[in-house]
């Protein structure tokens, strides 16, 4: 009976959430939303979430890497972020015989602490709005006269901002180029490893649970940003010293419980909620259906080699684990925007702006172009996805690519002696690089298989001009998988990328026969330049126009409807969405509670599993309930992840996740399954963003690592 009580309430708590829509510019944070974050339980000032006068949470924030979010969590620059934000960084400070990536590492010291080489981190130093600088600029252009101007009117906004600085800036489009923001940035770029769980923690559950709750994954990571002695971004040295930084967060271990606020800073990469109707057809008909075709095959054929050997498994992860989530996110994509009828309901915003837009000249003509310009560029969508995910899908492929920067200063007349050698030089670095992360055996398979699907699935008149006959006329029919098969393995092994002492004599002498008869540059080049000089014309012409109507329409949808509380698309600019901790029902007779616990993973648990396994002492542990000061009470247990109804998107994946005061209880890391509409249109009822509890964080850090040093380095609030 109680079961069943808890199950009914369950139910009715999930009936009536409502996820929290909305990524907010801190820097623009309008009265009406600060209000409503008050009225959900926020206990902060304005000027504590966002100021360039005084410390504040913004403070805190950083850009990790090229994509995701982290936080300092300590006056000694230490950094949390997600474990698949810091998977390449582990990878690279691993070896087969000091395997961090699968067995984890703790610096016990700061001595002990690994570079991260490559990897580099940035602070918000300020934003500005140059709408007006920009806009001035741009009256009354459009097409490629705007797109130019807008380049070079950017340009001299930059270097007025950072000049006699080391700073960087961007200036970002907001509304579709209704608005121009100016963000300067301070770059870091001596960082290091401090700590990552074993694999089997940090990627628990895998591909089969990505995506997915209930979730139980210890999704983070711990770095630390260092600085010279003034405490100004420098290169690595072994005299830099730990950042001090303006602001950090500290760190709440009392746990949450539903309904608490949850606040969430990051740098969300993109969205496109303002699409048209017809962007959504050619998405779900063409596109999505694409990239999940394709990206099965490399990832078929990758996995194959990773589980025959640790060493492949260990140089191919990161690649792997990248194209896996978003495998998954674009086959989730399309089916959740068929599900909600996402294409039915654009369609009537559209038609509701048209009855609003009678008379007004500005928009009359806003949807028949679209149709337009979706037509002319729809024969050709596939194309462009086929050649990115498809043929271009071959690390060999995608490297003899950029040769085409060689080819170009060996047949230009006028490039210099110096400029080729530049050239070759950099070839030749790219060349190493790419050699350390190719397998052979599943680059092989690639090969092989995108090029006939790319036969069999792209109409023939867009095909190569004569290069499928040449195919034929050597290795056998264009229908047999075998004669592909023939044909990779002939490239392969007469490719002189692949053999070292061709290579050296092609960069000790080169010429542009020798490299244009190479059959992967050959390969590659000719899919590239077909592209290039027959369809990326009209893709460009596609984008243009479309950049075009999209400003028109957001410009009138906001002249429309005035009162409505608006928001810019997110496009890897800071941002905070503020929600709730929330449980919901994703379909008919399920209830998912609001947190999940390590029962549960003991539930999951199969020894020796790809995706399930365990380190040994995490059992033991277990087992005899050595919680610590990490157990949550109400569920006698540790809590492992929990979700709330915040707004986030790719490169969120690090954010910190918030309560009322400020202080950090998790961190956020993923999306559900039945929301992954989200970059097109936000669900209300079934959106949840995923975080890993940092209580679970300090248990795996604590116990499971024995890094006491990293816990007495925070400031625990109990």
């Amino acid at each position: 009976m109680k079961k069943n009580l808890l199950i009914l309430l369950l139910l009715l708590a999930a009936q009536f959430a409502k996820a929290d829509e909305g990524m907010w510019l801190p820097y623009l944070l309008g009265q009406q939303v600060y209000n409503d974050m008050v009225k959900k339980g926020l206990k902060l000032t304005k000027e504590q979430l966002y100021s360039i006068n005084q410390a504040s949470l913004k403070d805190a924030i950083i850009i990790f890497g090229g994509g995701c979010t982290g936080e300092i969590v300590s006056n000694q620059g230490l950094i949390f972020t997600n474990h698949h934000c810091g998977y390449d960084a582990i990878a690279t400070a691993s070896s087969v015989e000091h395997n961090y990536l699968k067995n984890g590492f703790y610096a016990l010291d700061k001595q002990q602490e690994i570079p991260a080489k490559g990897l580099s981190v940035q602070f918000l130093v300020r934003v500005d709005d140059v709408t007006k600088q920009v806009q001035d600029a741009l009256k009354g252009m459009s097409g490629q006269e705007r797109q130019q101007q807008q380049q070079k009117i950017v340009a001299d906004i930059i270097t007025q901002a950072i000049n006699g600085t080391n700073y960087e800036a961007k200036v970002l489009p907001m509304f579709k180029g209704n608005q121009y923001l100016l963000f300067v940035y301070e770059r870091y770029k001596d960082i290091r490893l401090v700590g990552a769980p074993p694999e089997s923690i940090g990627k628990f559950g895998g591909d089969t649970d990505n995506w997915e709750w209930p979730r139980h994954t210890g999704d983070f990571s711990i770095f630390r940003v260092y600085a010279d002695k003034d405490g100004k971004p420098a290169e690595y040295a072994a005299g830099n010293q730990p950042l001090k930084p303006k602001h950090f967060l500290p760190v709440s271990i009392k746990g949450i419980k539903e309904n608490d606020y949850a606040m969430i800073f990051g740098y969300p990469g993109g969205t496109n909620r303002y699409e048209s109707s017809e962007g959504v057809k050619l998405k779900i008909t063409v596109e999505n259906p694409s990239v999940v075709a394709l990206r099965s095959v490399r990832l078929k054929y990758m996995f194959e080699q990773m589980k025959k050997d640790p060493a492949i498994k260990l140089k191919l992860a990161s690649s792997y684990a990248g194209i896996a989530n978003y495998w998954k996110f674009f086959d989730g994509e399309t089916k959740q925007l068929v599900k909600y009828n996402v294409l039915e309901e654009k369609q009537k915003q559209e038609a509701a702006f048209e009855k609003w837009a009678q008379g007004k000249d500005e928009y009359a003509n806003i949807f028949p172009d679209y149709a337009a310009s979706y037509k002319a560029w729809t024969p050709y969508a596939k194309h462009r996805i086929y050649i990115n995910e498809g043929i271009m899908g071959s690390p060999l492929a995608a490297f003899a690519g950029s040769l085409m920067a060689v080819e170009k200063a060996l047949v230009q007349s006028g490039t210099s002696t110096d400029m080729i050698k530049q050239s070759i030089q950099a070839a030749d670095k790219a060349r190493t690089a790419f050699l350390e992360e190719e397998d052979k055996a599943s680059d092989q398979k690639i090969l092989a298989a995108t090029c006939h699907l790319f036969y069999t699935d792209i109409p023939l008149a867009q095909h190569p001009i004569g290069f499928y006959d040449a195919i034929k006329a050597k290795f056998g029919s264009l229908e047999d998988d075998n004669t592909y098969r023939l044909w990779a393995s002939a490239l392969m092994s007469g490719s002189m990328i692949l053999n070292d002492a061709r290579w050296k004599a092609f960069i000790a002498n080169p010429d542009a026969v020798t490299l244009q008869t190479d059959p992967a540059f050959a390969y590659s080049s000719a899919f590239i330049k077909n592209f290039t000089t027959k369809y990326q014309p009209l893709y460009n012409q596609f984008v243009t126009k479309n950049n075009d109507l999209g400003r028109a329409y957001l410009k009138g949808r906001m002249e429309m409807e005035p009162a409505k509380k608006w928001y810019p698309d997110a496009n890897f600019s800071m941002r905070l969405t503020y929600g709730q901790v929330k449980p919901y029902a994703p379909r008919d007779a399920v209830a998912y509670d609001y947190v999940c616990t390590m029962k549960g993973v003991m539930e999951k648990y199969v020894p020796g599993d790809y995706e399930f396994d365990l380190p040994e002492n995490y059992v033991s542990l277990y087992n005899k309930k050595d919680f610590g000061q990490y157990k949550d009470l109400r569920k006698n247990d540790i809590v492992t992840c929990f979700i709330t109804t915040n707004d986030i998107t790719g490169g969120n994946s690090g954010s910190p996740v918030l309560n009322a005061n400020g202080e950090l209880i998790g961190l956020a890391f993923d999306g559900n399954y039945e929301a992954l509409s989200h970059k097109i249109q936000f669900d209300a009822v079934y959106n949840r963003t995923i975080c890993v509890d940092i209580r679970y964080v300090l248990w795996c850090v604590d116990k499971l690592g024995g890094a006491s040093n990293i816990i007495n380095e925070l400031k625990l609030i109990k």
